[in-house]
């Protein structure tokens, strides 16, 4: 009988697994997560669940009965230390040694940390990627403490939200010119320097840290331009890695993540990649997607290739970010946009931000705006491109452009 192992259990893993038994695998299947809990969602820990608005088991993918249910072993608190790809094993932690037809890798990806040299371990700094992250940051969020974000990216900025909401002193810095420079257009940069300077973030563009303060626990920083702050804790929001050491001491291709085909399948016809750690081809470029969406959607693919299906992955890149009561929902990658277009609503707050190369829509930002982010999804997933004229124009029955 045909043995899957999955190590990483995220929410691609948890994912696969499932997709698995739904297309009528019958053969043995285990589950090996780091962490001690069952697969759970992980956008909400520096949201609702950092807020104290969700409950753990609310961020649990499925009851934990649902593995035993369909006869899927989950391994908890379990790591795998090594794979053997020509005798097709994997060895345990704790030495344990498992053997496997079909192995996939959803290691997902580890926050990047501050070196030690400039206080990276202090205690009080603290990043935001697991539970246990989450939970050991939570007791700080008290009114009126003061606290530092560095990294002005979407995690960052949610950090931020969260802390403010919950009344504490924050101060933000991004070393970069702007705020969201890696990932949005200069609007969506403006649309959110706006919304936290409303609610009272200090946000410091084109500063970095230069390091923290502090003997034992962080108490100050220092910026690079010479500013000194003190603080009480900090938290690092500084981008995220691919967890490929597995797969690269195997010596499995990895490049910006593990290299996997248009099936999932990696440089090893019997080893599989999905989520986070993966990287795969988007309009001719190797991309890695950070999101659930992306996680889910390869994941079941991979699953469906594993049981006998010769199924290509084709990325629809989504995303979405809640930052005090704006919901901003990304559809598209704006890889090498040359204009953006602004669509307002009708209601302070509403607009959409629409990247174009030349004469075709790449991507689109919509802020509290669902109905016209559907309409752009729709429309980048069929290949069509309306003229940006109509897009600005508010007389534009935005529905009408979906029509043949």
């Amino acid at each position: 009988m045909t043995h899957v192992v999955v190590v990483g259990a995220g929410q691609a893993g948890a994912s696969l697994v499932a997709k698995l038994r739904a297309v009528g695998f019958k053969g043995e299947i285990t589950l090996i997560g780091a962490e001690k809990v069952p697969p759970y969602q992980r956008p909400p820990l520096s949201k609702a669940y950092l807020l104290g608005e969700m409950a753990e088991e609310r961020l649990y993918l499925r009851p934990a009965e649902f593995y035993a249910d369909q006869n899927i072993t989950l391994r908890l608190d379990t790591r795998v230390s090594g794979i053997d790809r020509a005798s097709q094993k994997v060895t345990l932690s704790d030495g344990e040694v498992l053997p496997y037809d079909e192995l996939a890798l959803t290691t997902g990806a580890h926050p990047r940390t501050l070196p030690a040299a400039i206080g990276g371990m202090l205690d009080g700094v603290f990043a935001v990627r697991d539970l246990a992250d989450a939970d050991a940051m939570a007791p700080a969020f008290q009114p009126g403490k003061r606290v530092l974000i560095i990294g002005g990216g979407y995690i960052g900025l949610e950090a931020a939200a969260v802390a403010s909401k919950l009344g504490l002193e924050v101060t933000l810095v991004e070393m970069a010119e702007r705020i969201l420079q890696r990932v949005a257009a200069p609007e969506t940069s403006d649309y959110f320097r706006a919304l936290h300077q409303g609610h009272g973030v200090d946000i410091r563009e084109g500063v970095g840290l230069d390091r923290l303060l502090g003997d034992n626990h962080v108490t100050g920083a220092r910026l690079t331009d010479g500013t000194e702050l003190d603080i009480d804790f900090a938290v690092v929001g500084v981008g995220i890695a691919p967890a490929t050491i597995l797969a690269e001491s195997a010596g499995v291709a990895v490049a910006n993540g593990i290299t996997t085909d248009t099936h999932g399948r990696t440089s090893d016809p019997h080893i599989w990649a999905a989520g986070d750690c993966a990287s795969s081809l988007f309009h001719g470029q190797t991309i890695r997607l950070e999101s659930v969406g992306n996680a889910i959607d390869q994941a079941e693919v991979v699953a469906a290739n594993i049981a006998g299906g010769d199924q290509p992955y084709v990325p629809k890149p989504w995303f979405w970010s809640d930052q005090y009561d704006c919901k901003l929902q990304i559809a598209g990658l704006n890889l090498g946009y040359t204009a953006v277009y602004l669509r307002k609503g009708d209601a302070p707050g509403v607009q959409s931000h629409w990247y174009y190369k030349d004469n075709t829509l790449l991507a689109v930002d919509a802020m509290n705006d669902p109905r016209n982010y559907m309409i752009g999804k729709r429309l980048i997933e069929a290949g069509r491109s309306p003229d940006p004229a109509l897009i600005t124009d508010p007389a534009t029955d935005m529905k009408a452009l979906l029509k043949p």
